[in-house]
């Protein structure tokens, strides 16, 4: 969990994902959750509107194209009830009119369809920073018994020794420490640190745990441990 993005009152980022298509709605909400936040789904446009009012989110995920109301009159009615939220509007790869539409209209920003989750991710983050609705002060340092990783100068260390890692090997560390005790699939750590379709570049993640075990666990009491058929998962050292 990203305890750098919280509310001010430390209580979880709240965010709305507007989608017609299950799927796309669904893995939104896993990725987003995955982050620590709080996220509620919409699947038409009056639905969004009503869940706004309710849930009062933080930021929202919103697509142009719903079987009821577009996305444009869909933020016309939620920014009369909640003028600065931020929006990420979902955009057809080739509808430059849309984007176009949806930034004049007072969009945030916009994510082309097929997108990768982190790249949404990454937008939020960014766009709820400049919000200045969030408290930033918080440190951005991961502990997961006697492993220790500073976000921000890159720094690892088990039992005080220093751990250098190359910048994948880094990326894959942080994912599983921002998830302790959590089961992570391949294809989870495929999404989140290589950006890949959920497709056949399983070995990949395989390798890149092996690397992480001679680093991170090599002499001690390992921490980085296989579910057999199901992932990987961090947790202290017994």
């Amino acid at each position: 969990m990203d305890t750098s993005l919280t509310r001010p009152d430390g209580s979880p980022v709240r965010i709305l994902v507007v989608d017609d298509e299950p799927n796309i709605a669904e893995l939104l909400q896993m990725a987003l959750r995955f982050e620590g936040w709080d996220v509620a789904t919409a699947g038409t446009g009056r639905t969004a509107v009503s869940t706004a009012k309710e849930h009062q989110p933080d930021a929202i995920v919103l697509d142009m194209m719903l079987p009821d109301i577009d996305g444009l009159e869909v933020l016309r009615r939620v920014r009369a009830f909640a003028p600065h939220v931020p929006v990420v509007f979902l955009t057809a790869r080739d509808a430059v009119e849309d984007r176009i539409q949806g930034l004049t209209a007072g969009g945030d920003d916009y994510v082309t369809k097929p997108f990768s989750l982190e790249e949404v991710v990454a937008r939020l983050r960014g766009l709820l920073r400049r919000a200045g609705a969030l408290d930033a002060r918080v440190s951005h340092v991961l502990t997961v018994g006697d492993l220790v990783m500073d976000e921000d100068s890159r720094d690892v260390t088990r039992g005080g020794d220093e751990i250098d890692l190359t910048a994948t090997e880094f990326e894959l560390l942080r994912y599983l420490m921002r998830n302790p005790k959590r089961v992570l699939s391949k294809a989870q750590i495929l999404d989140r640190v290589w950006n890949y379709d959920f497709g056949g570049q399983a070995n990949v993640v395989e390798l890149y745990i092996s690397y992480l075990r001679k680093k991170v666990d090599a002499g001690r009491e390992p921490m980085i441990h296989t579910k057999r058929g199901a992932g990987y998962v961090i947790k202290p050292a017994q």
